[in-house]
């Protein structure tokens, strides 16, 4: 009698829809399970006429997201900045918008992340190479690939890796037409094809994920919060951030700037319309912004940031508004690495007897949504692995 490995996803965001496609392209039979009404987790995109993310979103084009996605003819139509909107770049700098960066953060984008140490702050590392206050502009920037309030007290190495991305010239970020709605479609559309089951508001509970694993191996493509929950797993913490996020829609007014980057303290505001005018409807712009905050900061602190690079590049952005919403992130933005730890040091993809973990926060490598891709495609070949060994006979079905 031949056998067919049975594999169950839990959760639909990037690390769920990443693991389902690639188990199923292994030749498995493959659950995925959503509690939500709809796919893309931390991906969704507001409903029109404001399309905005949760929180600023951008692929990075030398990821291995990209390619992965780009070899199934998922990536669809990306825009990258329009090189006039280049010059629309703003800095926030002892209290007064700038139009240059400092030489600080040129000299620093050219250093290799590997040069800078596990073991060292990046504030320390950076500081015996151009000095505290370009270390300290250094580390404000790069906190919008970290969502850290922080980022000076972090691993050297973590952060010159993220850093090193960010300032890249030509730029790296591009950047999914309509949002990354669109992009979680592709994916959903391209699972369902390969005969993925997926079940939407089916939500999976620490008894119900039992009966699951009874049936073949299971990955837990959830936050890390909700994995230890789910798996009962004191054990399954890491640090992330807390940052506000805001975002406003403003009627267009010429000459309004395309980012401020604020680097006297984290934090960063993008008007996203610039690359992609679909995101707002006619006359208005889309701006998105993260400002991260401290554990015992209150919102309001973080708003008052966001308001601040609003009043030094956009210019009577009050009288312009058209739509605002303001929300906090707090632990689901991604790991962070502290002095002597590294990505390999996160919470492991194996979790045993058959179950497997995947999102933001494991122990995998990549930059931002990379993380989630890299352990999604991890936990699936292991789920696979494991499904063949289960099925016994008809474990040639599984194709490595």
């Amino acid at each position: 009698m031949e056998h067919t490995a049975h594999i169950h996803v839990v959760g639909g965001g990037l690390a769920g829809l990443t693991a389902a496609i690639t188990a199923a392209e292994s030749g498995a039979r493959v659950t995925l399970h959503e509690g939500h009404r709809t796919l893309g987790g931390r991906a969704r995109t507001a409903d029109g006429p404001y399309r905005a993310n949760e929180g600023p979103h951008a692929l990075y084009r030398r990821g291995p997201h990209w390619t992965w996605l780009a070899r199934r003819g998922l990536l669809g139509p990306v825009v990258s900045v329009p090189p006039l909107e280049g010059l629309r770049f703003r800095f926030r700098r002892a209290g007064a918008v700038r139009r240059t960066p400092p030489v600080a953060l040129l000299r620093l984008a050219r250093r290799d992340p590997h040069t800078a140490p596990v073991d060292s702050t990046f504030l320390e590392w950076a500081a015996g190479r151009v000095g505290e206050e370009g270390a300290r502009a250094a580390a404000n920037f790069a906190a919008t690939a970290l969502f850290h309030h922080d980022p000076g007290a972090l691993s050297a190495r973590f952060v010159q890796e993220r850093f090193r991305r960010l300032a890249s010239f030509p730029p790296e970020a591009r950047y999914p037409v309509g949002g990354w709605a669109p992009l979680v479609e592709r994916m959903a559309g391209h699972a369902r094809g390969l005969g993925v089951h997926v079940e939407t508001a089916a939500r999976v509970d620490t008894r119900t994920l039992g009966e699951l694993a009874r049936t073949g191996p299971v990955v837990v493509a959830t936050s890390l919060d909700s994995a230890r929950v789910l798996l009962d797993d004191a054990s399954l913490t890491w640090e992330s951030g807390r940052t506000v996020l805001v975002d406003l829609a403003l009627r267009t007014r010429r000459g309004d700037a395309f980012v401020v980057s604020d680097l006297d303290e984290p934090g960063w505001l993008e008007r996203f319309t610039a690359q992609d005018p679909g995101l707002a409807p006619a006359g208005e712009q889309l701006l998105q912004g993260q400002f991260p905050i401290a554990p015992d900061a209150r919102r309001a602190e973080g708003v008052a940031r966001a308001e601040t690079l609003l009043d030094l590049g956009f210019p009577g952005w009050r009288e312009r508004t058209a739509w605002r919403v303001e929300a906090l992130a707090d632990g689901r933005t991604g790991a962070v690495d502290r002095p002597g730890t590294t990505w390999r040091d996160r919470p492991s993809v194996v979790r045993g007897d058959g179950v497997f973990l995947a999102g933001d926060q494991v122990a995998a490598p990549g930059l931002l949504s990379e993380v989630s891709f890299t352990s999604g495609l991890e936990a699936a070949m292991l789920a696979v692995k494991a499904a063949g060994q289960r099925s016994g006979p008809g474990a040639d079905r599984i194709r490595g």
